[in-house]
C-alpha cells in the first residue's frame, strides 16, 4: 500500500509552516476579515433555533450510532444502491479508489472529469492521479476553481480560496482564461466563471462528487451546495461517480433531516443550502444513465478502533471549528500541510495517515491553544480538545526512546527523586537570573533552551527558592 495523500508530501512540520505564514500580512488580513465575518453569521443564524443543543445531541447520537453498526449500514446501503441500479465499489485506500475511478473515466472514452467540490477526492489526490494519466479534472466549484487555476493549495474545508482576495481572484483568471474578467467586482469575477465552465458542464461524459450524506435504508446520495454547479454536473453528464467517505451515512431519512438543519447553519450560516441535490440509483431518461457508488475506507478502520479518536469520523466537514480557532485565524489552512485544515484538521489528518512516527502528521495535534471554541461550536459536538490531547500522547509514545525530550524528561526524574539533587537544581537555576531584562523574563535562550524562547518567554528563576525561604523564616 503506497503513501496516504491525506497528509501532502514535503510539507514542513506545523511550528515551521506557522512561523513563515505568520509573516505574511496580507494574509492574515485576508483571513482575519473572512472567519470574522463567517463566524458572526453562523451566530446569529445558531440562534435563531430554541432547540439548537438539542440538534446537536441528537446529530452526535445518531453519528455514534452509524459508527457503532457500520459493517450493518454499509451492507444495507449497498443493497439499497444496488437494488436501484448503480454500481457500489470498496475502496481500501486511495491507490484503490483512484484506479476505480480513472478506469471508469476511460471506459466511457473521457479525457476530461467535471467534478463537484469533494473533500474525499482531494484526501486521496484524485486531480495529480487522473492528470498523470492524461484526464483532465476541471473542478466547478467557485472557490475549487480558482486554487485548480491558481495552481495553489486550498486553505479552507468549506471556502479552499479564502486565503485570496479579489484582485488576486481576477489576475489568476485573466491570466488562465480566454475571455479576462473586466475587474475585480464579485459579479464579474462570478460571471467570468460561469462562462468558462458552461462548454464543459455541456460537453462532459463523466461527473465526480462527493457526498455529504448516504441515506442507508433507500440508497440515496445527497450533496449540498450553494452554486449551482453541483446540480450541472450530478445531471447533464451520462456518468456520475460518487467517491464518499464510509462514515458518510446515515441510517434514514428522518435522520437526514437533522443533518440539514445542522449543516447550513453551522457552515455557510443560512437556513437551508440554495441546492440540495438528492439522487437514488439510475432513472431511465432523467439525468445520468451510469451510477458509481465508490465507498472509501483510507484509514477510516483504523481511526474507528481508538475509542477517543473516533469521534473525528461524527464530523459533517461544515469547518465552524476553523473559523472559531485563534491558530487557524492567523497562520491559515496551508500551515497544517494537509487536505483537511483546522482543529478537525489536527485529529483527523494524523489518524487517517496513520504514522505517527512521520514528523509532520505528528506536529499537527500541537496546532492548538486547546481553548474549546471548537467543541462549543462543533454541530455534532466532537470533543476536539480531548482528542487533541489523546493524539499528543501517541506522538509522544511514537518518539524514539533515545530522543532529546525523551532524555530531557529522565533526567528530570533523575532530579526530583532526590531532595538533595532537586535543591542543588534549583542553586542553579536561580543563577538564570542574570540573563533577565528588567521585566524578570528571559526573551533568549542558547540551544536547546532556543526551541522555547523562539516563540515564548521564559520567566527567570527567583533567588531564593521556598524551601531556602521557609528554612530561613520559620526552621
Amino acid at each position: 500500500m503506497g503513501r496516504n495523500p491525506v497528509t501532502w508530501l514535503g510539507s514542513p512540520t506545523f511550528p515551521r509552516a506557522a512561523h513563515a505564514a505568520l509573516g505574511d500580512t496580507q494574509l492574515r488580513t485576508n483571513l482575519r476579515k473572512a472567519t470574522t465575518t463567517i463566524r458572526g453569521k453562523r451566530a446569529q443564524a445558531v440562534a435563531e433555533l430554541s432547540d439548537w443543543e438539542q440538534l446537536r445531541r441528537a446529530g452526535e447520537a445518531i453519528k455514534d450510532d452509524v459508527l457503532a453498526n457500520l459493517d450493518t449500514y454499509l451492507v444495507r446501503l449497498e443493497e439499497a444502491v444496488t437494488a436501484r441500479g448503480g454500481v457500489v465499489h470498496w475502496a481500501r485506500d486511495a491507490e484503490e479508489a483512484n484506479r476505480i475511478v480513472f478506469d471508469l473515466a476511460r471506459a466511457k472514452g473521457a479525457d476530461e472529469v467535471v467534478k463537484v467540490k469533494s473533500m474525499a477526492t482531494a484526501e486521496i489526490g484524485l486531480n495529480e492521479y487522473l492528470r498523470s494519466r492524461g484526464v483532465r479534472p476541471v473542478e466547478t466549484d467557485l472557490a475549487e476553481l480558482i486554487v485548480q487555476l491558481g495552481d495553489d493549495r486550498p486553505s479552507h474545508i468549506l471556502v479552499p480560496a479564502i486565503h485570496r482576495n479579489r484582485a488576486e481572484i481576477r489576475e489568476i483568471f485573466s491570466r488562465t482564461m480566454a475571455e479576462a474578467p473586466a475587474s475585480d467586482d464579485p459579479r464579474v469575477l462570478a460571471e467570468a466563471a460561469r462562462r468558462h465552465l458552461r462548454r464543459r458542464f455541456l460537453s462532459a461524459k463523466v461527473a465526480v462528487s462527493g457526498a455529504n450524506f448516504a441515506v442507508a435504508d433507500t440508497g440515496s446520495i445527497a450533496v449540498v451546495e450553494s452554486e449551482g454547479n453541483g446540480r450541472m454536473c450530478l445531471t447533464l453528464p451520462e456518468t456520475l461517480i460518487t467517491v464518499m467517505g464510509i462514515e458518510k451515512l446515515v441510517p434514514t431519512w428522518r435522520d437526514l433531516e437533522v443533518f440539514l438543519q445542522l449543516l447550513p447553519r453551522s457552515s455557510t450560516a443560512e437556513r437551508m443550502n440554495p441546492y440540495t441535490s438528492v439522487w437514488t440509483g439510475v432513472t431511465p431518461g432523467d439525468g445520468p444513465s451510469e451510477f458509481h457508488l465508490v465507498l472509501l475506507d483510507n484509514g477510516r478502520t483504523a481511526t474507528l478502533a481508538d475509542e477517543v479518536g473516533r469521534q473525528a469520523l461524527r464530523c459533517i466537514r461544515c469547518s465552524a471549528c476553523l473559523n472559531v480557532c485563534p491558530v487557524y485565524e492567523r497562520t491559515g489552512g496551508q500551515a497544517y500541510g494537509s487536505v483537511y485544515p483546522g482543529p478537525i484538521g489536527a485529529i483527523l489528518a494524523p489518524q487517517l495517515a496513520g504514522d505517527m512516527t512521520d514528523k509532520q502528521a505528528a506536529s499537527l495535534p500541537y496546532a492548538s491553544s486547546l481553548c474549546g471554541a471548537c467543541y462549543e461550536v462543533c454541530p455534532v459536538r466532537i470533543n476536539i480538545p480531548e482528542a487533541l490531547t489523546h493524539l499528543r500522547a501517541q506522538a509522544v509514545k511514537a518518539k524514539p526512546k533515545r530522543s532529546p525530550e525523551a532524555l530531557a524528561m529522565s533526567s528530570a526524574a533523575w532530579v526530583f527523586r532526590d531532595p538533595r539533587r532537586y535543591e542543588k537544581a534549583q542553586r542553579v537555576g536561580s543563577l538564570s537570573r542574570f540573563l533577565a531584562a528588567d521585566d524578570g523574563t528571559i526573551s533568549k535562550l542558547p540551544w536547546p533552551g532556543s526551541k522555547w524562547t523562539a516563540t515564548r518567554d521564559v520567566p527567570a528563576v527567583p533567588k531564593e527558592s521556598f524551601r531556602m525561604w521557609w528554612r530561613r523564616n520559620r526552621g
